[in-house]
């Protein structure tokens, strides 16, 4: 199972997106799952409900923090490429204009955090 099928399936059965990508990558990094639930509980629906950043952003981006977080300018480098290549991929990194493009694009959020899981999972393979 790739890490994005496990991040939908998290999503799918009722963590937020940001829970959803910190959740398929928690483990990997030596940190427990009640522990990654709770880090990124204030985080799903664009920053507790805001519609700003995109949850599975910024789950990734904690992921990227445990992966790489020791050097910041790797974790930096990392994030902006992560966040390219989903801009590039989705449209957007901003919840409300995903969700506004979902009617055209057909995206939904569980789409969402697959994308972020198996991009995420490509970017910390290299």
């Amino acid at each position: 199972m790739t890490k994005g099928e496990i991040a939908k399936n998290n999503f799918q059965n009722g963590c937020n997106c940001a829970q959803a990508v910190l959740l398929a990558f928690c483990e990997d990094y030596g940190m427990e799952r009640e522990t990654a639930l709770t880090i990124a509980a204030g985080f799903g629906s664009g920053m507790a409900g805001l519609r700003e950043t995109c949850g599975t952003v910024t789950g990734a981006n904690m992921v990227i923090g445990l992966a790489k977080g020791k050097n910041r300018m790797e974790a930096n480098r990392t994030f902006r490429e992560f966040a390219d290549r989903f801009r590039e991929k989705n449209g957007s990194l901003v919840c409300k204009e995903l969700l506004a493009a979902r009617i055209k694009t057909r995206l939904t959020c569980a789409d969402l955090c697959y994308d972020a899981g198996n991009l995420l999972e490509e970017i910390l393979a290299k």
